[in-house]
Order: structure tokens, then sequence, then C-alpha cells
């Protein structure tokens, strides 16, 4: 029988793989520009902690979770997302007391047992970012505006909407508006928003069904009932916004599907990927650390779907991604490979990515090889180069031979450089 790949989980290849190291260097790069450090979360967590930190009523923790007990018969869970384990590590090493202001990032596999789509899969991999310690509107602009820098260096056209949830004092009001607008349109709401209409009527608002869409089209708006310092917090990061020239949309629907938060919330889209269009999410939760058992500090941060962008990058990319080789060596015969064995790892030792074929297959394999690869540069290596201690360079763009040889007794770079240099001399037709 053939063994595959569990439903759900799949295999990333090299040439996928590519894209995805693109991102991560990228988003690596863009958090640093911001002062993040980057923190790596165990992946099994204790499922109390998702239960309490995401809120036992969220799909996620109702259904969704990948949960299982350990030898102590106590429950364990495959983290579903990674903000919880993050401010577990927080509270755990008491990071609040070695920094007021904490600004981590994290990237890494995530797990939640639902029905794997486009771009959405059971083991999935997100880069999220959590700022812990400051409550201001700076703050939270610009972790929007790193969020566009990271897109705009990606060469990404995004859209980004943003929100206001309101807090303790404003947000219990509008939940009971809402609740009372659902419950006198409930006829019209499908089964799921029937038990969120009493467990967390804000998720009425993030139901797919268009049947409901169209019902909370007349919803009451979360911003009229926002107190003043709400207000005022929202208006503050729209004008910083507004000053960096980041482009936005007020969209008054938006709302997160996890309870922690408050405040400002954002979510980003891209066009080419259909209506799963989101590829990042986040907002302020200043209620979460104090929930695990922490501190009274207050918190804003982000995740991005890993898979979702790898599929725009994908889209848009121009050119292969797959890195290749500095150098090529064809060695002709066993004399040359064992010659070309040492030239490879000497070359190799100096940080150069090298591709050494068997002095055993002919030199049209050998060239289709390096011609497959995509290298630039092929150094020869026959029974006339080895008698006089050099090679033959080919550039593979030019499709000729550079009429000098090379020492083959250079140091690393040397050679590496005399190769390169070679662009520069006159082109001899290839024989």
């Amino acid at each position: 029988m053939k063994i595959t790949a569990v439903r759900g989980f799949r295999d990333i290849l090299p040439e996928e793989s590519a894209v995805w190291h693109r991102l991560d260097t990228q988003a690596r790069a863009s958090l640093a520009a911001y002062g993040f450090s980057e923190i790596i979360l165990p992946i099994l967590e204790k499922t109390q902690l998702f239960s309490r930190a995401i809120g036992e009523t969220t799909d996620i923790v109702e259904k969704e979770m990948y949960t299982f007990p350990d030898r102590d018969e106590s429950s364990l869970t495959l983290r579903p997302e990674g903000t919880a384990s993050v401010i577990r590590a927080y509270i755990e090493h008491s990071l609040a007391h070695q920094e007021p202001v904490s600004k981590l990032f994290y990237i890494g596999p995530m797990f939640r047992r639902e029905r794997p789509q486009k771009g959405r899969y059971r083991q999935f991999h997100q880069i999220g970012a959590e700022i812990l310690g400051r409550d201001d509107p700076l703050i939270d602009a610009e972790l929007l505006l790193m969020l566009q820098d990271l897109f705009t260096a990606l060469r990404l056209e995004v859209a980004i909407e943003v929100n206001s949830l309101g807090d303790a004092v404003c947000r219990p009001l509008y939940r009971e508006s809402l609740r009372a607008f659902g419950e006198s349109r409930l006829a019209e709401l499908c089964e799921n928003c029937h038990a969120r209409l009493h467990r967390n009527p804000l998720r009425l608002l993030d139901c797919k069904e268009p049947g409901c869409r169209q019902v909370t089209a007349d919803a009451p708006v979360l911003t009229a009932f926002l107190c003043g310092p709400c207000r005022d917090h929202f208006a503050q990061v729209q004008a910083y916004l507004r000053q960096e020239n980041v482009a936005f949309t007020l969209n008054p629907r938006l709302v997160r599907g996890l309870d922690y938060y408050c405040r400002t919330a954002f979510e980003v889209f891209a066009q080419g990927l259909g209506s799963q269009n989101s590829v990042c999410g986040g907002g302020r939760y200043d209620g979460l650390v104090a929930e695990l058992g922490g501190p009274a500090v207050p918190g804003i941060g982000f995740a991005i779907g890993v898979e979702r962008l790898v599929m725009l990058l994908q889209a848009a990319q121009e050119h292969n991604l797959l890195a290749t080789p500095d150098l090529f060596i064809v060695p002709l015969g066993q004399a040359a490979e064992s010659q070309a064995f040492s030239i490879a790892h000497r070359l190799r030792q100096g940080g150069y990515r090298v591709e050494l074929e068997s002095g055993n297959r002919g030199l049209k394999a050998q060239m289709r090889r390096a011609d497959k690869l995509g290298a630039r540069y092929v150094l020869i290596l026959g029974e006339t180069e080895l008698a006089a201690g050099k090679g033959t360079v080919r550039d593979m763009q030019a499709k000729q031979d550079r009429p000098t040889a090379i020492d083959l007794a250079l140091p690393a770079q040397v050679m590496i450089d005399a190769i390169r240099n070679l662009n520069s001399q006159p082109l001899a037709e290839k024989d």
C-alpha cells in the first residue's frame, strides 16, 4: 500500500521552500528594523492555556484543536495559534520585570483540525509578533506601518482594514445592543449564529453565511458606542497612519474571532486568493496577560498566514527562486574527479555553493545538468587541464568559453573572483 501524507498536512518541496525562505528572510529584516526579537516556542502546550486565552466559546477551542491526554491524564494540545504561547512564556520567565516593553516575534507551525481547502491546512504556519507593555495609539500605528513596509518589500499589493472594538467600558453596551438586534432577526440567522448570540454576540458579524451577512448589514455599528478614551485612541491611530501615507479602510464589521481583543483591530487582504483572501489579522488585547495570571500589561500583535502569502509570492515571482550554484565543476575521467573533489571542498569551505558531477559522466550530460540547475559558470577539468594545472571556464549565460584558464591552486576567494572577472574579457566561441 502506498503511504501518503496525512490529510491536511503536506510536504513543501524545494522550489516552494525557496519562496518560504525569501518570505522568512524579509520578515526577519522588517521585524528587526522595528526592534523585535525572536522567541522560539514549544509546539505542545497545556490545553488550559488555550481555553483560557482564546475563549471556550470559540470554534478553535470547541472543535478545531488537536488535544490528547498525557501520561498523568492532563490534557495537552498542539498549539492552534501563537499569541497565547508568547504570553505564557512572557509570564513564566518574568519578562515584564526585565524590560518595561517586550517586542517579540515567532515563526512556526500551528495546528487546527479544520476542513482543508486551498491555502488552508491542518498544519499551517504563521509569522506573528506581539508588543507587550504599551497601550498608546503610536505603537498601534507603528505595528501597522511595519506590516505595510513588509508587504511593500515583498512587492505585494494589499488592503488594510481597521476598526475599534472598544474596551471594558463601552464594549458591553454594544454587545447588548447587538444581542437585541440578533434576537429581533433570529429567524433569519443560521444555527451557529443562534449559539453565538448568547455566548459572543460580536461573532455574528464574523459569520460567512450569505444570509447572515445580509441580515447583519443593518446591525448597529460598534464605533457609535465608543467611549471618549476609545474614540480618541482610534482617531489618533488613524492620524498617525495618514501621516505616513498608510492606505487603510474603516470597516465597522471587522471583529476578531478570539475573545481577548479590544480597541484597535485590523486585517490585511490580498488579491488573487478568491474569497479566502485574508493574509494577516491582529489587534489589541490589553486584558490577556492578567487573564493568564500575569501583571496588568497591555498588548497588541498580529499573525500572518504563511501559506497564503507564499501562494501570492509564487504567482508574482518572475524567476525561479531556487538557489543556483556559484560554480558547477565538470570532471572528465577518474583523475579529474579526484582533483575536482578537492577543489569543490575548498570552495565550499569558503562559503560558495558548488555542484560536482561524477567523472564517469560525459561532457554533454554534465553540461545539461549544469544548465538545468541554472549555473552561470562551469569549470571543466579534463586531461589537458590537469596537465597544465588549470581549468577551462564556460560562461553558460553567454554560451561561450572564456579564453583565460584558471589556476587550480588559487585560494577559494581568488578563484571565484577570477572566474567572475572573466566577464570583462573578450569571448571565445565554444568548441
